[in-house]
């Protein structure tokens, strides 16, 4: 017998408009899983619910949490711990639908369009949930979203992603020119975000700190503006990597598949993300304050991996498929867009949306951690090689990072 679908997938969800985007996958998802006959034999069963995960996604499954968290902030008024875990989850297949449909017309328009694309959207997600939290004033869990993205993106991603990939291979090698050109690349993009620090504590109090911030701002913007031009067009050769793209031939012989799904996915995806931001920023202060947490560790942990989860998959199974050279490009990578492109976009909107401008001005531990990060990235990368040990180190300083952070005074 075909049991009932739930009245909340014919209406469309709870929030009609944010429910028309998930609203075709649950229901695949439901009618797939209605069609269990209950004498099948348990191997059986399994192999089908595998089929299904392999069809849905294993991350998308947690779409679920989007309709979820609306109803438990607007229909049952839920405490706000359960409102910011909610909406947590949900942000995560959300962030990874921008990405996968950002790639595609990346895909569509060609490369060098395509790369520019890629960049820029790259941290979209994490963009989304800072800019709510400039308009609510919590201008230190962005300061600390910013800074959890780089180190986060340097020793959780590549440190995931050179354990996992170095427990299947012995060694796994990746450009050396290309991971040094990008370590140097982190290294000055981090000086940005450390000179506000040590200005501070020098000429303490001065007004000129907040100018400061605004032109260094300018500065790293013009900065990754040009790393776009040299990664994209006079020097792209070295960040292609093996793509295990078809051959340019074969490409040739195949009509452009049409923009409308992606963009639309695209765009659902982020208004997804921004309902989903809302609620995690408006319930991220009080949850902080309850389970005795600060607000930079709440920024610098919780908001960072978020953010970045689908991203962080990624890179980790282009490690298990040897593919160092994608892996290696996607932590440093995203890490130079966080320090060069997301800080200094904040600043310039904290004077349009924010109750005051936002500064670059991070804390003692947040300046020590960036520059452990990007020092500890800069030694793996010299020799162009990776083992499961290295990747070891580098979660071992991010998880003395990440306990010091959390015993930070609230």
């Amino acid at each position: 017998m075909v049991p009932r679908r739930p009245a909340w997938v014919d209406a469309g969800g709870v929030a009609s408009g944010c429910g028309r985007g998930y609203r075709p996958l649950l229901q695949t998802m439901i009618t797939r899983l209605s069609s269990f006959d209950a004498t099948e034999k348990p191997s059986q069963g399994a192999t089908r619910v595998k089929r299904i995960l392999s069809q849905v996604g294993p991350l998308n499954l947690l779409l679920v949490f989007v309709p979820v968290a609306l109803a438990a902030e607007h229909l049952f008024h839920g405490g706000p711990v359960l409102v910011f875990a909610l909406s947590c989850l949900a942000v995560i297949p959300l962030a990874g639908v921008m990405g996968h449909a950002t790639e595609e017309i990346a895909d569509r328009v060609g490369e060098g369009v395509g790369g520019l694309l890629n960049a820029t959207f790259g941290n979209a997600a994490e963009l989304i949930i800072a800019v709510m939290a400039l308009r609510a004033g919590l201008h230190d869990l962005v300061k600390a979203s910013i800074t959890g993205s780089i180190i986060g993106n340097v020793l959780l991603v590549f440190g995931l992603s050179a354990l996992a990939g170095g427990l299947r291979f012995e060694k796994q090698r990746f450009n050396k020119t290309a991971a040094s050109l990008g370590s140097t690349l982190l290294v000055l993009s981090a000086i940005g975000l450390v000179v506000p620090a040590i200005f501070h504590m020098v000429v303490r109090g001065h007004a000129e700190e907040r100018a400061l911030s605004l032109e260094i701002s300018v500065a790293l913007i013009i900065t990754y503006v040009l790393s776009l031009v040299f990664t994209l067009r006079t020097h792209r050769h070295l960040y292609m990597g093996d793509t295990g793209e078809d051959p340019p031939e074969e490409r040739a012989g195949r009509a452009p598949a049409a923009l409308t799904r992606p963009v639309v996915k695209l765009v659902v995806a982020t208004a997804g993300v921004a309902l989903m931001a809302e609620l995690l920023v408006k319930a991220a202060a009080e949850t902080a304050t309850r389970l005795g947490w600060s607000e930079v560790f709440v920024g610098v942990i919780l908001v960072a991996i978020i953010g970045n989860a689908a991203e962080h998959s990624t890179a980790v199974i282009m490690a298990l498929k040897n593919r160092m050279d994608a892996a290696i490009n996607i932590a440093v990578g995203s890490s130079i867009q966080v320090a060069l492109f997301v800080a200094p976009v904040l600043v310039f909107l904290s004077y349009a949306v924010g109750p005051k401008p936002m500064d670059l001005l991070f804390t003692p531990l947040e300046v020590l951690s960036v520059a452990l990060a990007v020092g500890s990235m800069a030694l793996i990368s010299q020799d162009g090689e990776s083992n499961w040990m290295e990747g070891v180190q580098l979660l071992a300083v991010y998880v003395i990072l990440g306990i010091a952070f959390f015993h930070l005074p609230v």
